[in-house]
């Protein structure tokens, strides 16, 4: 894990892969021009697209939900190039199979730490429910129930799960990949590799956005400098700076949390908790039934948005690892045994993986054994 006192490293540290990557137009046919061409069109409109419009909606979970069903959707129209360019895998060279088998578990890992701590913080709402439910009630000691519950939120709420500190390594590791292996005597492959690019740093840098809300750190995020010559650079760019931005911000201004609908569920508690103090007066009263309004709207708004939110990355889980065992069957020759297998080592990482105990794995389990065997 690098220092905080070191600058942000340039990713370009064994030179700038786009003086190897970058497709000139002599070299390309047309028909394989506008295939990327049109692959970095939709991906430029998908920036623009995340681009928060008002800076309330940075780390809100309808954002972070946005921003999961865009890596989704990227790594999909990979996929779907990959069949348009008619590149079957038998014609990949060695190294661009062990980057991506690489990269992927690398992905794999990031969204099983992601799925434990909004799983976390879910659970949190369990205690907000015995909380109204206290609040609620005409037992004579509601308030004193109230304030164990509230407490018993609070603690848990600020408690650290220590699988987000291993995030930061694994970013560091994927800015790394970002070097992609130089390309020979296949414009086709040119094309993929240019396109798997542009999606390889949207998924880096959203993940580094996620990294820094769950570990509670600006010094998480990434800062990557696309060249000015790629079509969806300065949205990348725009996307970039005003996230980031946004987020140190919020950090400078020591909130409770950056997650915005977690925020706003503390703040309502904040505004309850001296009402719990002492006996209400008529006025109070009715204060304190407004109050107790927005705490349950509040918490439904936060249960809503961590359930969607979860889904996002379960699916995005499912779609990395359904194409790792796509490329993975695609290799295997008839009587090939695994362990000559090219990224064997890889694959090895990615049956590790099974053996977590993380909440993505509850309903799916089954599902997961039987891609993977």
């Amino acid at each position: 894990m690098s220092r905080p006192q070191e600058p942000h490293r340039p990713f370009f540290s064994f030179g700038n892969p786009f003086r190897i990557l970058s497709p000139k137009s002599s070299q390309l046919s047309p028909r394989l021009h506008s295939q990327l061409n049109a692959f970095e069109e939709t991906l430029l409109e998908r920036l623009r697209k995340l681009t928060p419009k008002d800076k309330d909606d940075v780390l809100s979970l309808s954002w972070m939900k946005l921003a999961m069903e865009s890596l989704s959707e990227g790594h999909n129209d990979v996929k779907n190039l990959i069949t348009e360019l008619e590149l079957p895998v038998s014609d990949w060279d060695e190294k661009w199979i062990d980057v991506y088998l690489d990269i992927s578990v690398k992905l794999l890992d990031l969204c099983i730490v992601f799925s434990s701590e909004l799983t976390r913080i879910n659970q949190g709402n369990l205690l907000l429910q015995c909380l109204l439910h206290n609040l609620e009630s005409n037992s004579p000691d509601q308030f004193t129930r109230a304030r164990s519950s509230l407490d018993s939120w609070r603690r848990h709420i600020n408690s650290k799960n220590p699988r987000v500190e291993t995030c930061k390594p694994i970013l560091d590791s994927l800015v790394e990949s970002l070097n992609l292996p130089k390309v020979k005597n296949s414009a086709k492959g040119k094309v993929l590799m240019h396109a798997m690019y542009g999606v390889k740093v949207e998924t880096v840098y959203i993940c580094s956005v996620f990294t820094a809300a769950f570990c509670g750190s600006a010094k998480n995020l990434v800062e990557l400098t696309i060249p000015d010559s790629l079509l969806w650079a300065q949205a990348f760019t725009n996307l970039e700076t005003n996230v980031n931005s946004e987020i140190r911000n919020i950090f400078s201004q020591g909130e409770f949390t950056v997650l915005k609908e977690l925020d706003a569920v503390n703040a309502c508690l904040e505004k309850l908790y001296p009402m719990l103090q002492d006996e209400l007066g008529p006025v109070e009263v009715e204060s304190f039934k407004s109050t107790v309004s927005d705490l349950r709207r509040m918490t439904e708004n936060l249960t809503q948005g961590l359930d969607l939110l979860t889904k996002e990355v379960d699916g995005f889980f499912k779609l990395v690892l359904t194409g790792r065992d796509a490329l993975l069957c695609n290799l295997r020759a008839p009587g090939t045994p695994p362990d000559t297998m090219l990224g064997r080592n890889v694959e090895g990482q990615a049956l590790r993986l099974l053996c977590e105990e993380s909440p993505i794995f509850n309903l799916g389990g089954s599902y997961i054994l039987i891609m993977t065997t």
